[in-house]
């Protein structure tokens, strides 16, 4: 069945205005029709199944029907990335939404070669990848920030595993094992890699966990899914 994120409140009975997109893709799209089920979340109160009530000019309306899932959330995992081409930052958004990720940060880099991107699409990225997994609730998608500055008011019980491509870093999965269950944040630099003085820097704090992955030089995407997946079965709600 289809499922919708959207922002409005959800109660038995509720009537849903759809906005244009959303119309678009369940009516002209999905050939969905008045009658038809879909399922939809929000984020705050669980899964509802809701029935396409009108469809108009203006788009569509939905009708809450009736309670399925309780509202769960994932483990407080935030995915840090360093801004990369466009492509590969939104496949890296999509996989973090399917993973697990509570939030996606980008991070400026001194080799980052981009200082801005369209966070309003990354974002409907991350909701269509929530409405695909499954997931009830959809990950943030922050604004770029510069990595000194991010790291500045860092907030030190979230540890971060800090990807390190030198060679000299632990294993991932050694460098987690026996560690707290969360909260968490992962680090994966820019397609240059880090610089001598923000890996230095990174080392210095106290939250930081130095960590590789493998021995092969990996892209941004693949680093990015490599760590999420270990930090989940290692870490997160992969385990029984």
């Amino acid at each position: 069945m289809i499922r919708l994120s959207l922002s409005q409140n959800l109660s038995e009975g509720a009537e849903i205005a759809l906005d244009a997109d959303q119309s678009r893709y369940l009516v002209a799209v999905m050939r969905r029709a008045v009658g038809d089920e879909v399922l939809v979340f929000n984020g705050r109160d669980g899964e509802w199944r809701a029935r396409l009530s009108q469809v108009g000019k203006r788009g569509a309306t939905l009708q809450v029907a009736a309670h399925t899932r309780p509202q769960t959330t994932g483990p407080d995992l935030d995915l840090v990335i360093a801004l990369v081409k466009r492509a590969r930052l939104e496949t890296i958004v999509e996989k973090a939404a399917e993973l697990g990720a509570r939030r996606v940060r980008l991070a400026i880099t001194e080799r980052t070669n981009a200082d801005h991107t369209n966070v309003a699409r990354l974002q409907a990225i991350a909701a269509e990848a929530a409405e695909q997994t499954g997931r009830l609730d959809v990950p943030q998608v922050l604004a770029p920030e510069k990595l000194d500055r991010m790291l500045d008011g860092w907030d030190a019980e979230r540890r971060l595993l800090f990807c390190d491509e030198a060679g000299d870093a632990p294993p991932a999965l050694e460098a987690l094992k026996g560690g707290p269950a969360g909260p968490w944040a992962i680090l994966i630099g820019p397609e240059g890699g880090f610089s001598p003085n923000e890996r230095k820097g990174l080392r210095e704090r106290g939250f930081a966990v130095p960590a590789g992955l493998g021995p092969r030089i990996l892209r941004a995407d693949t680093a990015a899914i490599s760590a999420l997946t270990i930090w989940q079965a290692a870490l997160g709600d992969w385990r029984p």
